[in-house]
């Protein structure tokens, strides 16, 4: 959805937020946080403690988000009068109250402590899923930080990147690691033991054409 403030002409503010559907929370709740962020309306979602709410960016952030819901949702929040209690109402429909969250979290616990690299899994691919971990963990209001990231990246890759893992478990500080960091030092190595095989294997068939010809 595209929302420019009524009298906007030039240079007006626009948001473009994902209309949300029942089974796309999860994801959809990045995208607002991130534009009302950058245009500056986020404040007026989640105000600090005490802090005063615009009410002109409160109304702003709340009709652009009306916007993005269907019927049944809009029905059921079409009351709130600011933009945080729109938002603070959809967060307990899909996320629920104490005990829900807390079922979530032990959820998404076990999830994540069950997270393995298969042999068919790209680096990438893998690195994808732990990362993802984080984004499913914001939700109810969790945090999962790069140092548990990175440990659970380096348990769990195959036996190929072993090498790789313990140059970086001796030389490296992992509880300050970025996650981008490990992945990035994984995929150097795969990348130089790839090339080295493949090296391998030219020198070996010329050896074999020249014993050949021979």
């Amino acid at each position: 959805m595209t929302f420019v403030p009524h009298g906007g002409s030039a240079g007006a503010m626009s948001l473009e937020l994902a209309p949300l559907t029942t089974a796309s929370y999860t994801s959809w709740v990045i995208q607002p946080e991130a534009i009302l962020d950058a245009e500056g309306l986020w404040s007026a979602v989640a105000p600090a403690e005490g802090a005063a709410v615009d009410a002109r960016k409160s109304k702003t952030a709340r009709a652009a988000m009306l916007g993005t819901l269907p019927e049944d949702l809009l029905m059921q929040v079409a009351t709130k009068p600011t933009v945080k209690e729109v938002w603070d109402s959809l967060k307990v429909r899909f996320v629920g109250a104490d005990r829900v969250r807390a079922a979530r979290l032990g959820t998404l616990s076990g999830e994540f402590d069950r997270l393995r690299m298969d042999d068919g899994d790209e680096l990438d691919e893998y690195a994808g899923k732990v990362s993802g971990m984080a984004a499913r963990y914001a939700v109810p209001g969790s945090t999962l930080d790069d140092s548990a990231m990175v440990k659970k990246l380096l348990d769990t890759v195959l036996d190929r990147l072993y090498a790789a893992v313990a140059g970086i478990e001796q030389f490296c500080n992992m509880k300050e690691m970025a996650f981008e960091e490990a992945l990035g030092r994984l995929k150097a190595f795969e990348e130089r033991t790839r090339w080295c095989v493949q090296a391998g294997a030219e020198r070996a068939t010329k050896q074999l054409m020249m014993t050949a010809s021979q």
